[in-house]
């Protein structure tokens, strides 16, 4: 059997990768997970993640910063899933070291450990999860200029209730076209940038050292074993908590804002994939869905199926890197990977609802999240 480490694994992707692996057959599974309390709780044994696959891997409890484990963890290993991260655009604003920290010396320590195994080292390929956060507001087109690649939006103008993307050249309004795996990469938030970080690494090292490595760019991944305990996790798991409890969704901006929904499923199949695709190797891919949907839309739809008496309200309040838009261009992964979507996004949304409904609730802590941003100088607040 063909032996993988998967960093990260007990993760909201990382179970899902390990479940269809040990279903598979083929692989001989090893997780290594820190089991923070973000995402796991008070007792991470007794988490829905880790009880989804603990026996269905060999399971190492450890950090990634910690480079002893990381070297034994690497030392018999074929392949490496590495999805290990500090995740969450706005805390990584104001946690500047524990991103940096985890996320680029935990990258740094997997390739130090290749280095040091040196000839003995049996990795031949390299999986990474970076994220479309490092295209910022990704890619747009000018009716004067053509295809342009905006910076992060003016504070000036979201004050005033202006959420548009303008053209850096001649201000004119922009429009959103698909982001393609050649755009420009202007990260708006430290997240983002350690995103980046990490594919430059491997492009750099892999190829001194021998390994193959595949990249993909992940839009906004959900479904069911998604954090409901993390505020940082997304706006399925915050509005969800919200709606069961009838109480009021604030929807920042203008509740146009859009996102590209990707169903985990789709996402552990298609990264399983490229395991053993020769033509997905030395390539950075995208995966999404390859459209958008509103924040508002969502929040209705949510609201339909809890059958919420919640109610829906636009604010006009804003997170400082937060983007407009963004959607991926993913013929590459259609290309190379032959990557279908097999889950709806309204099949998706009821799925993971009906996952919800039969889970303790939780205090994901999302008014404590705002407060930090604010203190922080990053959430603004409409008065």
């Amino acid at each position: 059997m063909k032996k993988i480490l998967i960093t990260g694994g007990a993760g909201f992707i990382g179970t899902e990768v390990v479940k269809q692996l040990s279903d598979s057959g083929e692989y001989e599974i090893t997780v290594l997970d820190a089991m923070t309390k973000q995402i796991h709780g008070e007792c991470w044994k007794s988490s829905y993640l880790y009880k989804s696959i603990e026996t269905k891997c060999h399971f190492i409890k450890t950090d990634i910063r910690d480079f002893k484990a990381v070297k034994n963890a690497v030392s018999d290993s074929e392949y490496i899933i590495h999805l290990a991260s500090e995740t969450g655009t706005g805390q990584s604003m104001y946690q500047i070291n524990r991103y940096n920290e985890v996320n680029l010396m935990g990258t740094s320590n997997i390739l130090q450990a290749i280095s040091e195994a040196k000839k003995e080292s049996r990795v031949r390929k390299i999986i990474l999860s970076s994220s479309r956060s490092v295209y910022g507001e990704g890619k747009y087109v000018c009716p004067q200029c053509g295809i342009v690649h905006p910076g992060p939006r003016k504070k000036e103008r979201m004050t005033v209730g202006d959420f548009g993307v303008y053209c850096e050249i001649c201000n004119s309004r922009l429009a959103l076209v698909p982001t393609t795996e050649d755009s420009k990469i202007t990260p708006n938030s430290l997240y983002a940038f350690t995103k980046y970080a990490q594919e430059r690494m491997l492009e750099t090292m892999c190829p001194a050292l021998g390994v193959d490595y595949t990249i993909f760019r992940f839009q906004n991944v959900y479904g069911i074993g998604q954090s409901l305990k993390n505020p940082y996790t997304g706006i399925l798991s915050i509005f969800s908590s919200l709606l069961l409890e009838n109480k009021p969704i604030n929807i920042f901006e203008d509740g146009n804002e859009s996102r590209d929904f990707i169903n985990v499923i789709d996402v552990a199949s298609t990264v399983i994939k490229s395991l053993e695709t020769l033509e997905s190797s030395m390539q950075i891919i995208n995966l999404g869905s390859g459209n958008g949907v509103s924040v508002i839309e969502i929040a209705k739809f949510l609201k339909a199926i809890y059958k919420s008496n919640s109610q829906i309200n636009v604010t006009g309040d804003f997170r400082m890197g937060d983007i407009a838009h963004n959607i991926a261009d993913i013929s590459k992964a259609e290309d190379i990977l032959d990557f279908k979507q097999t889950i709806s996004l309204e099949r998706g949304l009821r799925d993971f609802s009906e996952w919800v409904l039969k889970q303790e609730k939780n205090d994901c802590d999302y008014e404590i999240s705002l407060d930090e941003m604010e203190n922080a100088g990053l959430f603004i607040r409409k008065i």
